[in-house]
């Protein structure tokens, strides 16, 4: 090895290092020094954005409390009733264990099904206002003969029969059900908490029901039992009923689809001429009782309440409550938990304010009216039209209102046409025809003709050729089509909600 590379091999000396050394710390210094200053001014940043936004928040929060709102979730939940007052207690709907004497009730729910667990694709459908169709007991009676599940004579007898027959393996259940539908309180185990997967099983449970009870009425009927028929419709009402004061969206959803199908059941009976003017008086004064739009109102406040408590515990570091990771909201929660709690602020009052300023007023219970613009318009409200950090959550949960409000309107219409529908009938009753203006109904058979949830006028009214009649609603288009119905596309084509009329009729006599 020669001499230069012994040169190049050797190490620095002690002031090179030294040197080295000196730089490096400086360099050191410098980096700390400049994160120091990042995080100074992040912390600054966290502590402006917590204060503006908890600010902004309370002074919204204490302006619309002195006009009377209220925003925490306790005054929302229903109130606690002992069980023997509890329509929810009874052993059949009672959580598991929850039941007085600890019935688990668990093999008893699987039972209740009117399609004896071959699922609908292999079942008649049940009939329907909205398709236009009734029951057809013959086809069920195919249906229940060639299911094992379900008790049959050895060879057929009337549909009617055959069908109640089958029926009767529900009997207990439906018995214990008129029995503790005499309760006057139903109250789920709805908590701050809410467990949705708890919420989905009882609601699954009381649609069940109320299909059977769908199907046995109108058996009752063909069969000539209509007092029977009239003990199941009001059956399916006090289900629907049941979660009346649940301040929960989806129970709210449930509810309307409920009260749908037990409206038909009315709707048969008087397709059918079936019921008698006893009869109808009574089915006239229950569904004139229900005022969905006024409970819809209480059901947004309480989802509001629900946004809010959600919010509180973010800020507390916790999940938020029990949500299906597929819906996403577990991810953006987990988002927020790391961002300022001026953020969460921020994004609380968004919801506040899109829910009193827009979702709100566009249901008006008092004047019994649905503005239809202002619920079109609640996907573009001008607090979340433009995308920022500050209303990520009321994008998310606003949307999809435009379509609660259409149906809940669609909803009170089907039951103000029910209304009408019962006096129309006991003026045939009495007349041998149905009335030609709705005004010849008042006062004897109505005290006042409901006026359109739409467009607050009165109720579209004609009698058709084959002296029925067509009553309607203008609908979500609020264009009067006279009462011509729009169907929507498919192998069970329903009325389409967005387009043409909102229409009552029955299908034309055989």
């Amino acid at each position: 090895m020669n001499t230069s590379e012994k040169s190049s091999a050797a190490p620095p000396s002690f002031l090179a290092r030294f040197i080295h050394w000196m730089f490096s710390w400086r360099t050191l210094r410098r980096t700390l020094l400049t994160l120091a200053g990042l995080f100074t001014l992040v912390a600054l940043f966290f502590a402006e954005e917590n204060w503006r936004g908890k600010r902004a928040w309370e002074k919204f929060k204490g302006e619309w409390e002195a006009k009377g709102e209220r925003f925490e979730l306790a005054a929302f939940l229903p109130k606690p009733v002992p069980d023997d007052q509890n329509f929810a207690m009874t052993p059949f709907l009672a959580p598991s264990g929850e039941a007085p004497g600890g019935d688990t009730n668990a093999s008893r729910i699987r039972t209740v099904d009117v399609y004896g667990g071959s699922g609908r694709g292999e079942a008649p459908v049940v009939g329907s206002l909205e398709r236009g169709t009734l029951t057809d007991l013959r086809e069920w009676q195919k249906f229940y003969r060639s299911n094992t599940n379900f008790a049959s004579p050895s060879e057929p007898q009337d549909p009617a029969k055959d069908v109640l027959l089958a029926l009767g393996r529900f009997a207990p259940v439906l018995k214990e059900l008129q029995e503790a539908g005499r309760r006057p309180h139903t109250v789920f185990p709805v908590h701050d908490e809410v467990n949705l997967e708890a919420v989905l099983s009882y609601l699954s449970r009381l649609k069940a029901i109320v299909l059977v009870l769908h199907v046995r009425g109108v058996a009752f009927l063909e069969n000539n039992q209509a007092g029977e028929a009239l003990s199941d419709v009001k059956l399916s009402f006090r289900l629907a009923e049941a979660t009346k004061a649940e301040p929960l969206l989806i129970s709210h959803l449930v509810r309307i689809a409920i009260s749908s199908i037990s409206v038909s059941s009315v709707w048969e009976g008087l397709a059918r001429h079936r019921w008698t003017e006893p009869e109808l008086v009574d089915l006239q004064t229950l569904l004139g009782s229900m005022d969905l739009l006024a409970d819809y109102e209480h059901v947004l406040r309480g989802e509001r309440a629900f946004s809010n408590a959600m919010m509180s515990r973010l800020r507390r570091g916790q999940e938020g409550g029990d949500v299906p990771a597929e819906s996403g909201m577990r991810t953006v929660r987990r988002l927020f938990r790391m961002a300022p709690t001026g953020l969460l602020y921020q994004n609380q009052l968004r919801i506040n304010q899109v829910c009193q300023l827009r979702v709100l007023p566009a249901i008006d219970a008092g004047q019994h009216r649905v503005d239809v613009e202002q619920s079109d318009q609640l996907a573009d409200a001008p607090e979340i039209r433009k995308a920022t950090p500050y209303n990520i959550l009321a994008r998310i949960l606003f949307p999809a209102f435009a379509k609660c409000h259409a149906k809940t309107a669609r909803a009170q219409v089907i039951l103000d046409q029910a209304v009408v529908g019962c006096a129309a009938e006991r003026f045939r009753i009495a007349n041998g025809q149905y009335p030609e203006k709705l005004e010849a109904l008042v006062p004897r058979f109505i005290n006042k003709i409901p006026t359109d949830v739409i467009n607050g006028k009165p109720l579209g009214y004609r009698r058709s050729a084959d002296g029925q009649f067509v009553l309607y609603s203008v609908g979500w288009n609020q264009k009067d089509d006279g009462g011509q119905v729009v169907l929507n596309k498919g192998t069970t084509p329903r009325q389409n909600a967005d387009q043409g009329d909102w229409v009552w009729s029955y299908p034309t006599a055989k």
